[in-house]
């Protein structure tokens, strides 16, 4: 590289000295960023359940794993971008870098592009194989269209800050992603109670929003001294790099997709239910994923730090940034779960002034969200063996042991209650998170010892 990783605002991934500090020194940043762009969604519910109604609310909440379900598959891939670039550094490789960028930068139009026709032409269509309920079918298939139209500047700041975390840089995604909540905000107010566009208005708020923090990482990456810098000229597709890309992110986007698709399946039964359950259910899901974005941050902390140190070849500190990723998730995540469940009733207060709408959050809260923290099991191991090129098992894991067990679960209609057809997600985090430490621990022993023995 042409800049030291020590450079500010970078943390340097190779060394062991103050790995724990510098691992959550990574961390936060992705947290923070996490949490603002769930704030997006979060934001344009509490608008519209406190100034449009209990149905916008509704409309507004149904389409959490709708957009889940478009968006996890190419965000998967972004995660071969961020470990393929990381192992290169490991690597010393200046020209795999710059082709690593160029391809990620070109791989990111092309995913907004594909997502945002999607979007468009299968909006009504899927809400309604949901049961989505007839009075907020409109309002949710007119969000749902709106912001589809911002999935490019979704895509691009994801791809950006997938290059800049690579190198260690988590500050500066953050910083951009700041900026695009604060805009979000303002614009969802202003747009629902000055203009009273509402479930529209919030839509539009959180597209343009996308695209201010693309355009603030873009402006980073074209500014950047680096090998991680930008060419505008030359934002194309190198086919090693590429495939290296897909090889590594193409499964765990597979595994995503497979995952969100779960989530319809139970959001489909959630639907059966009533808007009332569907509004309680869509701000007690807010939390979750506030929640969930600890274990997305030490996941990325992981994929990057494993990432070079693979590429260097030091394998004992492969192994030690995966005890210590594991744990400071397991704890964090816990800590915040507890935190959130004794909360509850005050933050579902925050959405929506229903009585009955807060009951049935809380027994989302306490049958789900209490448990979450187990789920670190799987997604820390699967994200280790990732960053050690090892793509294919943590998503047939995830597939068997989460995904076709949830669809299983709703298609037999195996429930009677909401709370029944929520408790498979405690069941299959146990499940997959047992199978996935086990395949790690195989993976790691395969792909490790022989990195030692080539030391020694």
């Amino acid at each position: 590289m042409s800049r030291s990783a020590s450079t500010s605002g970078r943390v340097d991934m190779l060394s062991r000295e103050g790995l724990t500090r510098k691992l959550i020194i990574f961390a936060l940043p992705v947290l923070a960023c996490g949490i603002i762009q769930q704030s997006f969604n979060a934001v344009d519910i509490a608008v519209v359940g406190k100034f449009v109604g209990e149905h916008a609310l509704g409309a507004v909440g149904s389409n959490g794993p709708v957009i889940a379900l478009m968006v996890n598959l190419f965000m998967g891939i972004s995660l071969g971008s961020n470990v393929l670039i990381a192992n290169f550094i490991g690597q010393r490789n200046r020209d795999g870098v710059r082709r690593a960028v160029s391809s990620s930068a070109a791989l990111a139009l092309t995913c907004g592009a594909l997502m945002t026709i999607i979007g468009l032409t299968c909006a009504s269509p899927i809400l309604s194989m949901l049961n989505t309920p007839a009075e907020i079918l409109d309002d949710a298939t007119a969000y749902l269209r709106c912001v589809a139209l911002g999935f490019p500047g979704m895509m691009i700041f994801n791809f950006g800050a997938a290059i800049l975390r690579s190198v260690g840089d988590t500050k500066r995604p953050f910083y951009c992603l700041v900026v695009g909540g604060l805009s979000n905000v303002l614009l969802d107010l202003l747009f629902v109670i000055v203009f009273e566009m509402g479930v529209e208005g919030v839509a539009i708020a959180t597209s343009i929003s996308n695209y201010i923090t693309a355009l603030c990482v873009v402006w980073i990456l074209v500014r950047e001294k680096s090998d991680i810098r930008i060419n505008r000229d030359c934002v194309k597709f190198y086919q090693t790099e590429l495939k290296k890309i897909l090889r590594i992110g193409l499964p765990a986007g597979v595994q995503g997709m497979v995952f969100a698709l779960s989530n319809v399946f139970i959001q489909s039964g959630i639907n059966s239910f009533g808007t009332t359950t569907i509004s309680g259910s869509a701000a007690a899901l807010t939390m979750e994923l506030y929640c969930y974005f600890i274990v997305v941050a030490f996941n990325q902390a992981g994929l990057a730090f494993i990432g070079q140190n693979y590429g260097a070849g030091q394998a004992q500190m492969c192994r030690l940034i995966f005890r210590k990723c594991l744990m400071l998730s397991l704890v964090s995540c816990g800590v915040a779960n507890c935190a959130i469940v004794t909360t509850g009733p005050s933050l579902l207060g925050i959405y929506t002034d229903s009585e009955a709408v807060i009951q049935q959050g809380m027994l989302r809260i306490t049958t789900v969200l209490v448990y979450q923290f187990i789920a670190c099991s799987y997604e820390i191991a699967g994200s280790a063996m990732r960053a050690l090129g090892h793509s294919i098992v943590p998503m047939f894991i995830t597939i068997f042991g989460t995904c076709l067990l949830r669809i299983v679960w709703c298609r037999l209609h195996l429930w009677h209650t909401f709370r029944e057809l929520i408790a498979i997600y405690p069941v299959t985090w146990i499940i997959t998170g047992t199978a996935m430490l086990v395949a790690y621990a195989i993976v790691s022993r395969r792909v490790l010892e022989p990195l030692e023995k080539n030391i020694t």
